[in-house]
């Protein structure tokens, strides 16, 4: 192989993407990939880009949600990951969700057909050896532990862990359709949606609190070696956040508002539930913001408290498995550059960021700088305004240090979300008397989203290579 080859060490979204990226710029790419060599706690197949946790890649909506900005400006960049997704797409009101084996399969046939594109399986156990020019890691939150070791070595710093839940799946027929109804909050219709892509199971007041209780006393499961870790807040365990009070889960995953029982319009659910689809076919549904630790003999029992799924049947329980990351703007360099080891990047949730789409971003990234490197190109760095600017923000830098540890910053893993992009000044729109409140935040998010969309565009020499064709 030649000397220009780029090495990928993980065939997650994120390592998919990069290869992806990088081949088509015309650089050969050699992908490894442990699975089914050796196999996570969490993975189920062998398949490149396999999803362990949700089948969503949340929002769709580019003109007021990050995660949408960041999805137009992957399509954009040609992303592998958003083709497949957009290609097994299911419904899910205003998200964008997938059937999961298909988007694998999808990617996984995409990587194997390209020309330029290698798939070894095998464990890499050390960082990767000085002759390979360019690499990336991109091992993912479930980083076998020799490598994980390696990298730790390497940067003189302790990798930082988490934990994520995993969210049971539940068979379609078991579901008690005449206790429960079909609606989207708010009746919004997303990509291939009708306004009616959830299936939602109410609750009374006296229900909810019997399943609150349940929660709290069921058994959970221990890792002693592990305490102390923390959780991410955007995926924390059902009990988790009952235990932060019994109203929490009424005001987040539960909350019931945007919601009218088909059956019974004139009460309203005192909290509710939602599934949304999980396969194209529509047989499997998840229970959406249900990741969870209990132990796999008392989830059933619990579960089935929830009114219409007392006859529930699981084609997966919930689970919890580690997710480790590293200090990255204390080890990274602007281009994601492991500092002090030209040529090594790193990539995906390794690098702090949180979610599929981001993590698929970072790779997209990575890709295109390695392989600009090996072609002895310059690398050319999204703006900040950008989503892709503003995840790079956010993995290399702009984070606070913390008083009590001098030197430690408060760097934790993100999502996307406008907080991370510049600030942008609108002005009250002609005739408008009162302009403040959610139409001016509104506003604001669709200017930086126009912004992002058409700095990204300019980034990538969009609207050069239109004029060049006509």
């Amino acid at each position: 192989m030649s000397e220009k080859t780029l090495h990928i060490i993980g065939g997650g979204l994120a390592g998919s993407e990069a290869a992806w990226q990088a081949a088509h710029m015309g650089v050969p790419v050699i992908l490894h990939e442990m699975r089914p060599v050796r196999g996570t706690d969490a993975h189920k197949t062998d398949g490149l880009a396999e999803l362990v946790c949700s089948n969503s890649f949340r929002s769709d909506d580019f003109q007021a949600n990050a995660v949408g900005v960041l999805h137009q400006e992957m399509r954009l960049a040609d992303s592998l990951i958003m083709a497949c997704a957009d290609k097994n797409q299911v419904p899910a009101g205003s998200a964008l969700a997938v059937d999961r084996d298909g988007f694998s399969d999808a990617v996984t046939e995409a990587l194997e057909q390209h020309p330029l594109i290698t798939i070894e399986r095998g464990e890499i156990t050390g960082l990767p050896p000085a002759d390979w020019q360019q690499s990336i890691i991109a091992t993912g939150p479930l980083t076998a532990p020799s490598l994980a070791e390696a990298i730790s070595a390497a940067t003189g710093a302790e990798a930082l862990a988490f934990f994520d839940a995993i969210a049971p799946i539940i068979h379609f027929d078991s579901i008690d359709m005449e206790t429960c109804w079909f609606q989207s909050r708010y009746d919004k219709v997303g990509p291939g949606g009708t306004g009616k892509d959830y299936i939602n199971c109410p609750m009374n007041e006296e229900q909810y609190n019997a399943f609150i209780d349940a929660l709290l006393d069921g058994e959970k499961t221990e890792f002693k070696e592990w305490e102390g870790t923390p959780y991410f807040d955007g995926c924390l365990p059902i009990e988790i956040m009952a235990e932060r009070g019994r109203e929490t889960l009424r005001h987040g995953p539960m909350k019931p508002m945007g919601l009218t029982n088909a059956h019974d319009p004139q009460v309203k659910p005192h909290a509710v539930v939602q599934l949304r689809q999980d396969n194209a076919l529509g047989t499997l549904y998840n229970m959406v913001g249900f990741q969870t630790k209990l132990k796999y003999g008392v989830q059933k029992d619990i579960f089935r408290l929830i009114p219409g799924l007392q006859d529930a049947e699981f084609a997966r329980l919930g689970g919890l498995h580690r997710n480790t990351y590293i200090d990255s703007p204390r080890l990274l360099d602007g281009t994601l550059q492991l500092k002090g080891r030209p040529g090594l990047r790193f990539a995906g949730q390794i690098t702090g960021c949180e979610g599929y789409v981001e993590s698929a971003a970072i790779g997209l990234l990575t890709g295109r700088f390695a392989a600009s490197e090996l072609l002895g190109q310059d690398i050319s760095m999204p703006p900040t305004t950008t989503a892709f600017g503003a995840l790079i923000g956010h993995i290399t830098g702009g984070h606070l240090a913390a008083d009590d540890e001098p030197g430690k910053r408060s760097f934790q893993p993100m999502n996307v979300n406008f907080g991370l992009f510049p600030p942008v000044e609108i002005v009250k729109p002609e005739g408008v008397k009162r302009f403040r409140g959610k139409e001016k935040a509104l506003a604001k998010k669709h200017a930086i989203a126009a912004r992002a969309l058409a700095d990204c565009s300019r980034w990538l020499g969009i609207g050069q290579r239109t004029a060049a064709a006509e």
